[in-house]
């Protein structure tokens, strides 16, 4: 039987800047716009905001997927869901057919998150609302030989993630001590990246170079492939992947739906009332 192909790094990237001020620094690791070529993922950004940078918002359509690197982070919802996430926590929102929803850092210093939107299948962009609240200390993990894995969603070295999810993803937190190595197997036809958290790393079958805040996208495969990982310093990384839905993708702010139609009704469903409201927090 022949090992797996091992996958290389087709483009690398860093955050762009789309907003900068006393408030709120926010980056895009993923620049929403190319559905074709990241689906099942929307756009990554790496936000630094502190109170006051956003007030609160309408989704559907999709799910955020909320990674606190720095900082709590306060969050309260038209479902009367709240709560307080706090570094390493991830909160997988699906925002189904609504919900209107606040983010508020705890503290005037303020906090610093990625957000992921990934986009639901057509049958699913009416599901109820639901959190997942995947708390840092509490996920599955597993270590081996100077690396230590937690399993957000999917599946590694057959430890199970806690997530669940609507079509399927991999999302996978890997710190490495410097010198080590980590072999992650990919689903067929799966599409993935790695961001890198901090340290310095190579990357995939070519040793691509990877550092703080790359977005390195891995090449797309029909069939089934590993990527690989060494570390040239101590690192900390976020491996996502996850199967095309192949659909068509029409956006409208914090409305992701598959056609204009649907959109429009995204549209006077929320101004009509039918998301609900909060109280600001």
């Amino acid at each position: 039987m022949k090992p797996p192909i091992s996958r290389r790094i087709a483009r690398i990237n860093q955050p762009q800047t789309l907003h900068h001020d006393a408030i709120r620094l926010g980056r895009a690791a993923i620049m929403p716009g190319l559905w074709a070529q990241h689906d099942p993922f929307l756009a990554l950004m790496n936000d630094c905001f502190k109170p006051g940078a956003f007030g609160p918002h309408p989704h559907r359509g999709f799910e955020t997927v909320t990674y606190v690197i720095d900082g709590q982070l306060a969050h309260q919802d038209s479902r009367g869901g709240s709560g307080v996430l706090n570094p390493g926590d991830v909160q997988w929102m699906t925002a189904g057919r609504g919900v209107v929803h606040n983010e508020i850092p705890v503290h005037d210093s303020g906090v610093h998150v990625l957000q992921l939107w990934l986009n639901l299948p057509a049958g699913d962009k009416l599901a109820d609302f639901r959190y997942q609240d995947l708390r840092a200390d509490q996920v599955p993990a597993f270590a081996q030989d100077g690396v230590r894995v937690k399993v957000f969603a999917g599946e590694s070295h057959g430890v199970a993630g806690a997530a669940q999810t609507f079509s399927p993803v991999l999302f996978l937190e890997i710190s490495l001590a410097a010198g080590s190595r980590f072999v992650q197997p990919l689903q067929a036809d799966a599409n993935g990246f790695i961001y890198v958290l901090h340290g310095e790393g190579r990357f995939g079958a070519e040793s691509a170079r990877g550092v703080k805040d790359d977005t390195l996208w891995l090449e797309h495969l029909p069939e089934v492939s590993e990527i690989h990982i060494q570390a040239e310093s101590d690192m900390k990384i976020l491996l996502l992947a996850g199967q095309p839905l192949r659909e068509p993708v029409k956006a409208y702010g914090p409305f992701v739906m598959n056609t204009r139609q649907q959109l429009a009704e995204a549209v006077a469903d929320y101004q009509s009332g039918l998301f609900g409201e909060i109280i600001v927090i």
